[in-house]
């Protein structure tokens, strides 16, 4: 078993709060994660648990016995008390404390310590309970493991945060690529190894898609996921990155060709691939072993989708589109947009990116073609739209705009604090820049903060349908 961790950044702000007391005594706190299984990890082909945070629990004040620069105990009551939440809800209890001195290990005390809590979960919730350990060592460095038995604990491969950054604690180093030296050059060697570990899902392999994807490899990402249901037509060959003639004539999918031309490169780019719509559940355990996704989606229920699962499993979603409204004589509106999707930001539906109306008819066609075809006689839906236009250099230019936002995340090189929520680039007039927007009160997913960090559920993402 694999595992990895991932903590919403305020709960991680939460945490150093808590724990990094001014006397520098050791401190303690709990965290309730989330569950997220990824059955065969598409790279690994090994089953892997990615704990996702979901709610700090503060140890009560009454409940601390006794702590010291180099020790600190409390009662169980509260954790029984959480054992049982645990138990109801699906979730994994975890133990939190410092190491104010900044020791990046977990001592033999608290092996003996957390193997009697170990105990004490699985006697109150069985035999396949599992128990999470996270230490805060000096000021900000995070390490976890998970307890799956009473003997050893599993270390965490990593632990990254999220919110206005991708943040990672550990799990970066790797041999340097020759290919990547003058990007070391610029963003440092750290930078580089951490690409090379990171798992990123290109959702939709079209204009943007396939120059997303192309560009993610050339800037060092090690392994990038496919997902796409179409093939590659006369149509595609004017912006589809790696498509030819061939390809069309051949009616070969779209994520066949771009995996063929990424592999072909030569930069040990490990590529999977998944035909088919995002939602199938056979795309599922590729999707929630991703560490970022760009969704390059067309369609308003896919965007849809992403939307709800960048909250759920906290992997940040950047949606890109470009639009190119053509005018009787003038271009009206030429833009392309990036909007980065992560809990706290304002979501695509708050945003009105997306049309709920428009993604019901979408499922529709897909789900029951005939129906379909029977309500846009009737006039109950829309039916489809006209082709949108489509100009290489604009997609790609879009693509570029999405790929650059996540070195923003990973590195801040604008020093702008982080990511920007949503970056718009009108192509027409050369203009840049940051669109707010405010999160609705009523929205099913920015005020669900219970749904942040929840993980697996039944049924999936809590969505009956």
């Amino acid at each position: 078993m694999q595992i990895d961790v991932t903590l919403q950044a305020r709960h991680a702000t939460a945490l150093r709060e808590l724990l990094q007391r001014p006397d520098g005594i050791e401190a303690a706190a709990y965290v309730m994660f989330g569950r997220n299984v990824v059955g065969i990890d598409p790279w690994s082909r090994r089953r892997r648990l990615r704990l996702v945070s979901h709610q700090v629990v503060p140890v009560p004040a009454g409940d601390e016995i006794s702590a010291s620069p180099r020790h600190v105990t409390w009662s169980t009551a509260t954790f029984v008390s959480l054992c049982r939440q645990a138990a109801y809800r699906g979730l994994v209890p975890a133990i939190v404390h410092s190491h104010p001195a900044g020791m990046r290990a977990f001592s033999r005390q608290d092996d003996v310590n957390e193997r009697d809590l170990y105990r004490l979960l699985r006697n109150r919730n069985g035999t396949d309970a599992i128990m999470a350990s996270v230490l805060l060592a000096g000021d900000d460095h995070f390490m976890a493991r998970a307890w799956f038995d009473d003997k050893e604990p599993v270390a965490a491969e990593i632990v990254r945060s999220i919110g206005s950054r991708l943040l990672h604690f550990g799990g970066e180093s790797g041999a340097s690529n020759a290919a990547l030296v003058r990007q070391a050059l610029l963003f440092g060697e750290a930078v580089n190894n951490r690409l090379a570990s990171m798992r990123v899902g290109i959702v939709g392999c079209g204009g943007t898609g396939s120059a997303t994807a192309m560009l993610l490899a050339r800037l060092g990402v090690g392994q990038l996921a496919l997902f796409d249901d179409d093939i590659v037509e006369i149509s595609n060959l004017n912006r589809l990155h790696g498509a030819r003639r061939a390809d069309a004539d051949a009616m070969r999918p779209k994520v066949e060709v771009l995996a063929r031309e990424i592999t072909e490169l030569g930069l040990g780019v490990r590529v999977h691939t998944h035909r088919g719509w995002i939602e199938n559940e056979a795309a599922r355990d590729a999707l929630k072993a991703c560490d970022v996704i760009f969704g390059c989606t067309d369609d308003h229920a896919g965007r849809l989708f992403l939307n709800r699962f960048s909250h759920f499993y906290l992997i940040p979603v950047i949606d890109m589109g470009l639009a190119i409204e053509p005018a009787s004589a003038d271009m009206r509106d030429m833009s392309a947009r990036v909007t980065v999707l992560t809990p706290g930001a304002p979501c695509l539906s708050c945003r009105g990116v997306v049309d709920p109306k428009a993604a019901s008819e979408e499922a529709l066609r897909r789900a029951a073609p005939e129906e379909y075809e029977r309500q846009k006689r009737e006039a109950y839906v829309r039916g489809g739209q006209n082709p949108a236009p489509a100009v290489v250099t604009f997609t790609t230019e879009t693509a570029t705009l999405a790929v650059n936002e996540l070195l923003q995340g990973l590195t801040d090189y604008r020093g702008e604090g982080g990511w920007a929520w949503e970056r718009v680039r009108r192509l027409d007039r050369g203009i840049e820049r940051k669109r707010g927007a405010i999160r609705s009160p009523h929205c099913p997913i920015c005020a669900r903060e219970d749904y942040w960090g929840r993980g697996d559920m039944d049924p999936f993402m809590d969505r009956i349908g």
